[in-house]
């Protein structure tokens, strides 16, 4: 049983993590237009030392550092001496398929989750005969 244990605490931390990162995507898409934002990128790492070794959980949310680009519009109350000001970051075709990723690894977990689930109810239920 310690098995079945395992291998729901690792499909639970993919899931945990997984949900984690559509989080962060989801901040990213409803700020495509907040000028200067930068894109948080989630990383991930193995889950060790615990009940779950082998899980995985969300590592440090760092900042996509690539170029904001200038956008010139003198009527913007963000825009300098010049007419710009620091656009952002987010890419929304790439946070889409980042979201779509992050669904459909939740989703693989989540049937691993059932699966072990029903196995270990057919166990218990011959064990019990």
């Amino acid at each position: 049983m310690t098995d079945f244990s395992s291998a729901l605490g690792i499909a639970a931390s993919g899931m945990r993590s997984q949900a984690d990162r559509l989080r962060h995507v989801s901040e990213n898409i409803a700020n495509t237009d907040t000028p200067g934002y930068r894109r948080k990128v989630v990383s991930f790492e193995p889950l060790r030392g615990t009940a779950t070794e082998g899980g995985v959980q969300t590592g440090r949310v760092t900042l996509d550092q690539s170029p904001l680009p200038q956008i010139h519009d003198p009527g913007h109350p963000m825009a300098d001496a010049e007419g710009n000001y620091l656009g952002t970051n987010v890419n929304l075709v790439v946070e889409i398929a980042d979201a779509r990723e992050a669904q459909r690894s939740y989703e693989a977990n989540l049937r691993v989750f059932d699966q072990i689930r029903q196995m270990s109810s057919s166990l218990n239920d011959l064990l019990r005969r």
